[in-house]
C-alpha cells in the first residue's frame, strides 16, 4: 500500500469515528479496523484488542462527557516504519492535535466544567491491506484535568499551555511529499537519538543539544513539564532535571519511527525504563525500574529540528510508584 492510499484509510476512519454517536461507534471499528486489532492508550487504559471494549471502555465513554467532539488536527503525515523491513505491506500513518468538545460529564471522573476543553492527542496508526490493523493513542489527560481546575503535579518546570501545532503551519501533508525531504528528516532524528538517547555523549549538556536542535528550539512537553523555548531554557526546565531524577536508563526502543517530508516522530511501548533517584514529579526515589511510554513528533528545518512535540504517560509513571491520581478523581466525580 501506497502512502496516500494510507492517509485515505485513516481520513475515512476519522470522518465516520468523528461523526458517529456515543452509541453508534462500534460499527465504526468493525468496519475500519481489522479484528485482530492492537489498541494501546494511555493509562488506564493500556492495551485493548476487542472491538466492543473499545466502544464500551474508551469512545463511547469520551464521547457521551465530552460532547459535540471535533477533531483539530495539526500534523498528519504517513511514512514506513524504518525499523522493520515493511515486507507485509503496511504503511503507518500519524495524526496530532486536540479534540475539542464540551466537557458535559466525568470522564474518567475529572469533573465537568460545561465549558470548552481540549484533549491533546497524538496518534500512530498501521495501514495494511485497507484496515486499521494497530494504533498507539496518546493523549494529555493531566491536561484535561488542569482545565477542570484539578492540578495533580507540583509546580512545572516549564509552561502549561493549549499548544499550538506547526510555527510554518505546513504540518497536514494530505498530499505525497518528496521523498527526499522525509529521508533528510528520518537522518536528523536518528542523529539526535544517537546523541542524547542514552545520556552518556559526553559533552556539556547544551553542546549536545546544539548538535541536533536550532538554538530557538521550541520542546511542546506534557502538562506536568510544560513547554520550553531555545535550547538554554529546555536544559534548565525539563532536561538536567529530567536527567539528574533518573537513573540506570535502558537503551532506546521503539514500535515505529519515520518521517514524511519535514516531519517525523516514533512512539514506543515503553520507549525506555529508568530507575528514579527522587525529585521527578515531587516524589521521593525508590527501587523500582519505571516503564515511559511516549511520542516524540518532530519538525526540521535545515539539518536540525527546530519543534518537538512530546506525549509521556505521566500517569502511567506516578502510578507504577503508587500514586493512582485518577483512581482519586474517580472517588469524588464518578464517571457517568
Amino acid at each position: 500500500m501506497d502512502l496516500q492510499a494510507a492517509k485515505r484509510v485513516v481520513l475515512d476512519y476519522y470522518a465516520a469515528l468523528d461523526s458517529a454517536a456515543p452509541d453508534a461507534v462500534l460499527p465504526v471499528f468493525e468496519a475500519c479496523l481489522s479484528a485482530e486489532v492492537l489498541w494501546r492508550g494511555y493509562h488506564p487504559f493500556g492495551e485493548i484488542r476487542d472491538h466492543q471494549r473499545l466502544a464500551d471502555e474508551v469512545w463511547g465513554p469520551l464521547k457521551t462527557n465530552l460532547t459535540s467532539l471535533q477533531r483539530r488536527m495539526d500534523i498528519f503525515f504517513a511514512g514506513s516504519n524504518s525499523l522493520t523491513d515493511d515486507s507485509d505491506g503496511s504503511v503507518w500513518v500519524a495524526s496530532m492535535g486536540h479534540l475539542m468538545g464540551l466537557h458535559d460529564g466525568p470522564w474518567l471522573g475529572i469533573r465537568p466544567t460545561r465549558k470548552i476543553a481540549m484533549l491533546r492527542y497524538c496518534e500512530f496508526l498501521r495501514v495494511q491491506d485497507g484496515k486499521i490493523t494497530e494504533i498507539a493513542f496518546y493523549f494529555d489527560l493531566p491536561h484535561l484535568m488542569m482545565q477542570a481546575g484539578l492540578n495533580p503535579f507540583p509546580p512545572q518546570t516549564a509552561a502549561q499551555l493549549v499548544q499550538p501545532g506547526p510555527m510554518t503551519h505546513e504540518g497536514l501533508m494530505f498530499d505525497a511529499q518528496p521523498a527526499e525531504q522525509g529521508a533528510q528528516t528520518l537522518a536528523s532524528i536518528n542523529a539526535m537519538i544517537t546523541d542524547l538517547g542514552q545520556w552518556k555523549l559526553g559533552l556539556p549538556l547544551e553542546e549536545e543539544l546544539a548538535r541536533s536542535w536550532h538554538d530557538d528550539m521550541l520542546w511542546w512537553g506534557p502538562t506536568g513539564v510544560g513547554a520550553s523555548y531555545t535550547i538554554e531554557r529546555y536544559a534548565k526546565q525539563h532536561s538536567a532535571p529530567f536527567r539528574a531524577a533518573f537513573a540506570e536508563r535502558s537503551p532506546t526502543t521503539h514500535q515505529c519511527r519515520m518521517a514524511e517530508g519535514n516531519f517525523g516522530g516514533f512512539f514506543g511501548w515503553p520507549n525506555f525504563t529508568a530507575k528514579h533517584a527522587g525529585g521527578f514529579m515531587g516524589l521521593p526515589g525508590s527501587d523500582a525500574t519505571l516503564e515511559f511510554r511516549v511520542i516524540d513528533l518532530y519538525r526540521r528545518q535545515g539539518d536540525k529540528l527546530a519543534e518537538n512535540w512530546i506525549f509521556i504517560d505521566l500517569l502511567h509513571v506516578l502510578n507504577q510508584q503508587g500514586l493512582d491520581v485518577l483512581g482519586r478523581m474517580e472517588t469524588i466525580y464518578p464517571s457517568s
